[in-house]
C-alpha cells in the first residue's frame, strides 16, 4: 500500500496521485472527497447537450464549473484553456483533452491552446528545436480534430503576455509554498520553479484585457493536475486588488493592496453599504455586486481575475492493463501511429473476457475492466444506445472478445487513417490559425 500526504496529492490508501505519479487502483469517489472537488454528475441536468465524456462519467469531478454552465446557458462569454507538454508524441490521452477543448469551443467558448515548450525544456531537458517539432504535431492534431479557426494556439516561449503575467504572479508565491505543493528541493533548478508561474499564467491570461478581460474560464485536465489548478485559483485571488466574500444579504469587500483602494471603491459603489474598519458590507445580489466590483477594479488598473474552473477526467488505462507508460509503446496508441500497427495493438489489448468462450457465454464478460470497452467509451462510439448494446451483449455473454476486439481494431485503424489525412490538410492551412511560435 502506498500512502502520500502533502498538498500535491492527498493521503489516499492504495493509490498515489500527484502531478508526476499515478499509482494503484484509483477510487474516484474518494479522490473527489480528498481533493475537495465536486461530483460532476450533479451538473448534468443543467447542461443542454453534454459531451459524451460527461454523460458517461469519464469526466467525474469539477471545481466551479457551474460558472461555465451558467455562461453557456445565458450565451455569455467564457473561455476554455488547456495545454500540452511536447515531450513525446500526442496520444489518445491527449486526444481526450483535445476533445474537451473542441466541445467547449463549439459551445461558444474562446479556446486557448498552450504548447508547454518552456516546461519541456526545463523539466525534460529537450532542445527548443525538438519541442517545436513535437509541438507542431499537437497543433496539427487538435486542428484536425475540429478546433475552430478563431482560437489562439501558442508556444509558451513565444507568448510575451504569458511570460509577463508569470513574472507578476511570481510575486504572490514563495519558495516554501512551491516546496510544499511540488516537493521541490535543493536540487530543483530555478527554471523548473519559474515554469510553475508560467503554468498559472497560461490558465489566467485568457482574462487579460487584450483578450476581452475577465471571463469564466475552464481548464480540462486529469485529476493529477489538480495541484496546479488549486495554486492558480489562489494566485488569481492574491493578484486581485479586491477580495469579496458572501455574507447574508450581500457581500463583504476588502482590499488586498491598501486602504486607498477601498476608499476608491467606496466612491464608485452604487449599492448600499455599511462601512467598518478594513472592510465594507455591501447589501444586494451577490452576483451583481461581484460584477460591479470587477468593473471598479479594472478601472483602477487591477486584473479582476475570476478563479478558473476545472473539469477532471479519469485516467486512461494502458492497452496491456494497468497504467499507460510512455516507456512502454505497447501500452498506448499515438495519434501518429501507423493505422495497421494501431490495429494490431488493439487486437492484443487486455479485455474483461473469461478464460474460455464457453465460460464467457455462461458468465458474461466484464466491460468495467476491459480496455477495448474503454476505447469504445472514450474514443470510438458517439451514440450512447450503441454503447449500451455493446455493454449489454458483453455482460450477457452474447458478444465474445474476439469479435469485439476485431470491430474496435478496425474502427481505430479507420479513425487514424482519417485523422492523418486531416492532419496533412491542417499542415497546409496553419496560416489560417492564430498561432504564436
Amino acid at each position: 500500500m502506498n500512502r502520500e500526504q502533502n498538498t500535491s496529492g492527498a493521503e489516499i490508501s492504495e493509490m498515489k496521485v500527484t502531478p508526476w505519479e499515478v499509482e494503484g487502483v484509483i477510487d474516484y469517489s474518494r479522490l473527489i472527497k480528498e481533493f475537495g472537488m465536486e461530483d460532476f454528475s450533479t451538473l448534468l441536468p443543467f447542461i443542454k447537450d453534454p459531451h459524451p465524456l460527461m454523460r458517461r462519467g469519464v469526466i467525474f469531478g469539477h471545481r466551479d464549473y457551474s460558472r461555465i454552465v451558467d455562461a453557456m446557458n445565458r450565451g455569455e462569454t467564457f473561455a476554455v484553456m488547456s495545454g500540452f507538454m511536447p515531450s513525446g508524441l500526442p496520444h489518445l490521452g491527449h486526444k481526450m483533452t483535445m476533445d474537451e477543448i473542441i466541445w467547449h469551443n463549439s459551445q461558444g467558448g474562446m479556446a486557448f491552446v498552450g504548447i508547454a515548450d518552456m516546461e519541456a525544456y526545463a523539466v525534460r531537458n529537450l532542445s527548443w528545436e525538438k519541442t517545436k517539432k513535437i509541438g507542431l504535431e499537437y497543433v496539427k492534431a487538435i486542428i484536425a480534430l475540429g478546433l475552430n479557426e478563431n482560437s489562439l494556439i501558442y508556444f509558451q516561449s513565444a507568448h510575451t503576455a504569458v511570460k509577463d503575467l508569470a513574472f507578476e504572479l511570481g510575486i504572490e508565491v514563495n519558495w516554501s509554498e512551491l516546496k510544499a505543493i511540488y516537493g521541490f528541493n535543493s536540487e530543483t533548478t530555478l527554471s523548473k520553479m519559474i515554469v510553475t508561474a508560467v503554468q498559472a499564467a497560461d490558465i489566467l491570461h485568457p482574462q487579460l484585457k487584450e483578450y476581452g478581460g475577465p471571463k469564466p474560464t475552464v481548464v480540462p485536465v486529469g485529476a493529477d493536475q489538480d495541484p496546479h489548478l488549486r495554486l492558480t485559483r489562489d494566485l488569481a485571488a492574491r493578484a486581485n486588488i479586491f477580495a469579496l466574500e458572501r455574507i447574508d444579504g450581500g457581500a463583504r469587500l476588502r482590499s488586498r493592496k491598501g486602504e486607498e483602494y477601498l476608499n476608491r471603491a467606496r466612491e464608485h459603489l452604487e449599492f448600499e453599504f455599511v462601512e467598518y474598519e478594513g472592510h465594507l458590507d455591501i447589501k444586494g445580489d451577490y452576483g451583481e455586486i461581484e460584477k460591479e466590483i470587477r468593473e471598479i477594479e479594472l478601472e483602477l488598473g487591477g486584473f479582476a481575475f475570476i478563479p478558473p474552473a476545472s473539469t477532471y477526467h479519469k485516467f486512461i488505462t494502458g492497452l496491456t492493463g494497468g497504467k499507460m507508460s510512455s516507456s512502454k509503446p505497447e501500452s498506448f496508441i499515438s495519434l501518429l501511429e501507423r493505422p495497421e500497427e494501431a490495429r494490431n495493438k488493439v487486437m492484443k489489448a487486455f479485455t474483461g473476457g473469461r478464460a474460455t468462450a464457453e465460460e464467457q457465454r455462461k458468465l458474461g464478460g466484464q466491460p468495467e475492466i476491459c480496455v477495448v470497452f474503454e476505447l469504445y467509451t472514450i474514443h470510438l462510439i458517439q451514440d450512447d444506445e450503441e454503447l449500451r448494446e455493446i455493454e449489454s451483449a458483453c455482460r450477457e455473454g452474447r458478444l465474445l472478445c474476439g469479435k469485439c476486439k476485431a470491430r474496435a481494431a478496425e474502427m481505430m485503424k479507420n479513425f487514424l487513417e482519417e485523422l492523418h489525412e486531416k492532419m496533412h490538410e491542417a499542415e497546409a492551412r496553419l496560416d489560417m490559425y492564430n498561432i504564436l511560435m
